[in-house]
Parts: C-alpha cells; structure tokens; sequence
C-alpha cells in the first residue's frame, strides 16, 4: 500500500487475517455472524443471524456455560472477555479451537447483555495442557478460588450471628456480586429471618412467621433441601405464582435459594438476589453452594457459641451476688468479666457477706462485713458447682461469726471433704477473706494462695498490702491461715482479684502488677471509673499493647472488688485542703526474719517519688539495722510504721520500729573487729532526727528524714 492511500476496509482486513466478526444481543437472543466467523462454527461462508440455540448446538456444552460467567466478570471488571471456544462437528467430535475476544456491556434499561467481538482460529492444545482443561482463561478460576478462600477464612473468623451476616454482606463474588441477601432460619414449622441485607428495614415481614408449607421458594427450599435458582422475573411469577407480588416490590432480576445445612439437618435458607439477569452455569452454582454451605457452617458456630456464652452468663449472674445498698463511710465496686474457654464458665467470684454486729471485736458495734473473693481450679461446669458450692459454705462460716482465719479453715476442711467423695474430681481453691469494720476502717484478711491485696492511697501512692497465708482451700483440711491487721486510711482504695486481671494477656505476677499499678496509680475517675479502666486495660481493644513476656497469651476469668474510705469530703478522695499523708504497717515476727526483705520493698514503693535516691537507700539501710536489732536482741515481734507527711514547704519521712523488750538501745562506740553495735551509730549519722520513746510495755525507735530543711518540725 502506498502512502497517502486510504486504509482497507475493516471487513478486508479481518477477513484477510482469517478472523471473524460476530455480534449478540441478549435481549432479542439473536446473534449476527459475517462469512469468517460463521465458516469457523462449521457453517457456510455467508453472513447469517443465529438464535442463541443455533449457537449453542455449534459450541461445547461446557464452553457455553463458561461464557456467561466470563462477560459477567468483564462488565463488572470493565475489562475484555476473552473466551477458548471448543466447536463441534455434526458427530459431536471437536473440529477445531477458536478464541473470542468481545467489549461486553450491559443495558439496564433492557437488561440486556451488548457484546461484539472477533473468533481466530488457535492450535488445538496437547491433551493434558492447561488449555486442554479450560476452555476460559485461568483469570475466571483465579479469581473464583481467591473469593472462595477469603469468604471461608472471614466466616470461620465470625463470632456471633451478627458478625456472620456483616461478613456475608461484604462477600463479592467474582463476576456476579449480588446486590441483597436474606437469611431464614426455622422455628417449629415457620419460617423466620435471621437477617437480611441490600433491602429496607421493615422490608422482611410478609416473610416472618411463614408457614413451611407456603408456595415460596424459601419454605420449598426447606422442606426438600435442594436449591432453587430463577434467572428471571418471569420464571419466578411462573413457577410461584402465589407469591411473586411480594418479591415483585423489591425489582430484582434474578434470584437464588439455597439451603444451609449442617450435618444432614437443613437448619434454614440462603437467598442471593440480583439487579441483572443470572444465567446460574455450574460455576455460579458451585461458587453459590459454596458459600451457602460455608454460611450454614458459620452460623451453627456461632449460634453454638451464643447458647453458649447465655447459658454461662445465666449461670455466673445466678451466682455472683449483687452488692447491697451504700455502706457508710466506704464503697465497694466489682467487676466479673468472663473470658475463658469452653462454655466459659470458671470458678471466679466474690461476695459481700453482713456480718453479725453482736460478735463485733471493734467498738464501732454492729455495720461490720466480709468481701470474698476466690478462684476454684478449673474451667468447666465443674468448676462453676463448686464454686457455687464454696461460696455458700463461706457466707454460712462468715454468718456465724466466726473469725476470718476460722472462716478459711473450716472452708479449707468442706472442699476437702468433697474431693474425698470423688477423688477423680478433686479440686483445689483460693481465696482472700477480708473482714471490715467501717467505723474504724480496720481490716483483718486472711489469705488462702491468693493474690495479696493493694492499696492506692490518698495521694495515688500504689502498695501491695503483705498479707500471711496458708495454702489453698482444699489442699490440706488442717491448714492454718492466719490473720492480717491494717488499717484503711480515709481516701484509699483496695484491690482484690483473682489472678486473671493480673495474668492475662502473657503476664507473670511481676509484670502483671507492674501493668496495673500503672492504672491506680494515673487513674483520676471515681471508684467505678477506676474499676473499667483495670478491666479495659487487660481485656479492652489496647490489651494489645500491654502484653506480658510470656509466650502464652490465653485468657482467664476476671473477678476483682474495689473497696474505696471516704475521706472528709464524703467521697473516697482526700481533703486537697489538708497535707498529702501515706503510711504503711508491717510485722516481722521472730519466725519469719524473710520479711525484712518485704518491709525494705514496701519502705521503697511508699518513697517511689522521693526526690533523693541517697537518701531513700539510708532510710531503707537504718529500717534493715532495726528489725535486725529486734530479731537479734530480743525474743519479741518488730512492728514497722512508716510514714510520709508534708506540705509545700517539703515532705518528711518517719519511720518507727516496736517491739515488747524492755531494754532501751544505747549508742556505742564499737572497734574496728565488732560484729555489732552500729545500729544506732548509723541513725545518728544518716537521720535528720532520731529518738527512743518507751512505752507501757517494750519500746519504740524512730527516725526521720527530710525532704527540704523546710520540712523540719517546728
């Protein structure tokens, strides 16, 4: 061709390159063929115009269905629809391969399907070769396997029914996303909808409480357990005559019934609907069924786990007492927060026991309860009996009046006689048995292999309260558990819980805390405001960013009791108008010299923000030299007093150390050889001030520290 030519025409060239050229129309189902490409469909060489039938007799019945499903990603995708065509002889042998390649659209005001496109001629491939087993090219497939593994990973991921739905709503197919879909489940012999989705609110009601023997494709579904698709408005006012004028409204094209089943039982109906025509070739069928299948999968779970998690809650609600009416003086706020496995049901719980006034041992009289808090071995049904068990055992001894440590043992002697009767079930428990006498705000505790209790003060300060113990309840029937005395200061709180709150999330005890004391210690909220922040910030969306060290990251019940003292403004915060004050209590009895150690930790957590390192390791050095001396010297008990006061002139440090002995400490001057007699020589020179005050029976020795000169008494 020389230039400047005019170009052939397009008919020339095609038919030059052997290619055809064909047109189709889905509405009028006609399909305009030129010579090329009705010599390649095994006709005479001359422009003709097809039925789709005529067309398909030509095709194989398997590349026929491919293609519909090939035009439908390609309008959806706005890509080309390229197509390996097999074409038939009269014998029904294939006579040669072509390939298709068409610009599909779709006219929503016919709702029709507009494509044209060419046919070549392509090399027949080997048998065995991909080509061989595809008439469509991989994309179709590839995109059909990616939606299926996503759809199967999302459902099995759901949670509860709601989540199941929101999944299934965002699910799009390849190439036939519907635009609406309705769940039905089965009540007796009703249909009802479980959730529906792509339809207005109200929209579901002439389908609730449908009779299973109603004309509707639903209920039929039901009954027999076999799908039913309709491709058109007219197939289904044709096959369901009855009740075509209620899907009428909705203006759908096309629809698919489906029916969820599980284990052989068909528990309900899927429908997929469809603002355009649906052909439903085996691939959409297969892709449908799918996920039919997967949904009726997921929502057994998930119905399962609901029955589940309501028949725990039930249960747990039964046995957790709700707290009575304000107690004077104080408040308590409480959590349980389920979070095991199985039927989650576990042996936490706590209680709040009146205690009778008549045996009181304070002068306040009468007002005096219990808090109890424990956690039985286990996270079965089992568990939960004994639980509920335990507990009754508990507020019986605790109505009886018995002292706290009594309280544990006969408890300890109840759980062990349990497991006697059934060995096979023997199960172990802790607990904290906390009395309180609200007047005074003193607290006898007494500890069975629980989590001790902590006590924010006033001024946020956060102390691990040391509490003696013996083992859990149920271990030995002859266990001791010894009480613990101290005293809650108005504006402070305690902490008691199971070891959930401290544990979860892959946190030992020590780190555990560590995450807590954080909490109590920035917490500005009141007593309830401080009992969601503890639980938000171990089973709350940010528990993420505290997890522990441990590479266990299971989860355990949370059971956890607040108990606040008014301060003098009648809430549980401190008079701002008075000085900031924080102190501590602590025995070292003779058989326990180990508790020296707890006492140094306890004097370091009260001076956590004091300003000088020094002199915190002086004050924390003279308090060793102390309860050594009355270890050492004496035959008695040390009782530790230590206290923090001040104002904004400065803060100073006291600390007192009592015992029963009757010899009052001297300073002495030892030689370079002894192995005593620095106690006091080292107060004088570390202290600010120092001094021995006897009592009516033994002695104290006290010490003080000053933050600034201005700190100084008087």
């Amino acid at each position: 061709m020389r230039t400047g030519e005019p170009l052939p025409a397009l008919g020339d060239v095609l038919a030059a390159l052997d290619t055809g050229l064909w047109h189709w129309d889905t509405a009028t189902g006609l399909v305009t063929v030129d010579a090329v490409a009705a010599r390649l469909l095994g006709l005479p060489a001359a422009q003709v115009t097809l039925t789709e039938a005529q067309i398909r007799a030509r095709l194989h019945p398997v590349d026929w269905n491919e293609i519909t499903g090939v035009v439908q990603l390609a309008v959806a995708e706005g890509t080309l629809a390229e197509v390996r065509i097999r074409i038939m002889d009269d014998r029904n042998q294939v006579a040669r391969v072509v390939r298709s390649r068409s610009k599909p659209s779709f006219d929503r005001a016919r709702r029709a399907y507009v494509l044209t496109g060419i046919l070549q001629e392509v090399a027949e491939p080997r048998p065995g070769t991909p080509a061989a087993r595809s008439a469509v090219t991989g994309d179709w497939r590839r995109s059909r396997e990616a939606f299926l593994l996503d759809a199967g990973r999302a459902l099995a991921e759901a949670r509860s029914t709601q989540e199941v739905l929101r999944v299934a709503a965002n699910l799009s197919m390849p190439g036939f996303s519907p635009d609406g879909f309705a769940v039905f489940g089965v009540e007796g012999d009703h249909l009802t909808v479980i959730g529906h989705h792509g339809h207005e609110p109200g929209s579901e009601r002439p389908f609730t409480s449908m009779s299973l023997n109603t004309d509707y494709p639903a209920a039929e579904v039901v009954r027999t357990g076999r799908a039913v698709y309709l491709s058109s408005p007219e197939q289904y006012e044709a096959r369901y005559p009855l009740t075509w004028p209620l899907a009428q409204p909705f203006g759908r094209q096309s629809w698919a019934y489906l029916p969820l089943t599980v284990s052989g039982h068909t528990m309900g109906a899927w429908l997929a609907t469809f603002a355009y025509p649906v052909a439903f070739t085996p691939d959409e069928r297969s892709v449908l069924t799918t996920v039919a299948r997967m949904l009726a999968q997921a929502l057994s779970r998930a119905g399962t786990a609901e029955s589940e998690r309501a028949l725990s809650e039930d249960l747990q609600r039964t046995m957790l007492p709700k707290l009575g009416p304000g107690i004077p003086g104080m408040s308590v706020a409480a959590r349980y927060i389920p979070t095991g496995g199985g039927l989650q049901v576990g042996g936490d719980w706590y209680d709040v026991v009146p205690l009778p006034g008549g045996t009181s041992r304070t002068k306040s009289g009468g007002g005096r309860f219990a808090l109890v808090i424990g956690d039985v071995q286990g996270h079965d049904v089992r568990a939960a009996g004994l639980m509920g068990q335990l507990r009754t055992a508990l507020r019986a001894y605790a109505s009886e009046g018995h002292r706290p440590d009594a309280v544990l043992s006969r408890a300890s002697r109840f759980l062990h006689g349990i497991g006697e009767a059934d060995p096979a079930e023997l199960r172990f428990a802790t607990c904290l048995y906390v009395e309180v006498d609200p007047a005074s705000g003193m607290l006898e505790a007494a500890r069975a292999g629980h989590p001790e209790p902590v006590i924010r003060m006033a001024d946020g300060t956060v102390l691990a309260r040391p509490t003696a113990g013996g083992p859990p309840l149920g271990v030995d029937p002859d266990a001791d558990y010894p009480t613990t005395r101290f005293v809650l200061e108005s504006g402070e709180t305690m902490l008691i819980c199971t070891d959930g709150l401290i544990e979860t999330g892959g946190h030992d005890l020590e780190t555990g805390w560590r995450r807590l004391r954080t909490v109590l210690e920035e917490h500005e909220g009141d007593q309830e405001e401080l009992a969601d922040a503890l639980v938000q910030a171990v089973h709350g969306p940010s528990s993420h960013h505290t997890t522990g060290p441990l590479a266990d990251r299971r989860e355990d019940d949370i059971a956890m009791m607040l108990l606040s003292r008014q301060g003098e403004g009648g809430d549980a915060q401190t008079d701002t108008t008075a000085p900031p004050r924080r102190r501590t209590a602590l025995t070292v009895a003779q058989a326990e010299p180990e508790r020296i150690s707890v006492a140094r930790q306890q004097l370091r957590e009260l001076l956590h923000d004091w300003p000088s390192p020094d002199q915190v390791d002086s004050a924390v050095l003279l308090l060793s030299e102390l309860l050594t001396n009355v270890l050492v010297h004496t035959d008695t008990d040390a009782l530790l007093l230590a206290e923090v006061t001040g104002g904004r002139e400065g803060r100073r440090m006291r600390i007192e150390v009592t015992d029963a002995g009757d010899d009052l400490p001297h300073v002495r001057r030892p030689g370079e050889l002894a192995s005593s007699g620095r106690g006091l020589v080292l107060i004088e020179l570390l202290a600010h001030t120092w001094g021995v005050a006897p009592r009516g029976r033994g002695k104290s020795i006290w010490f003080e520290l000053y933050e600034t000169e201005g700190a100084r008494p008087g």
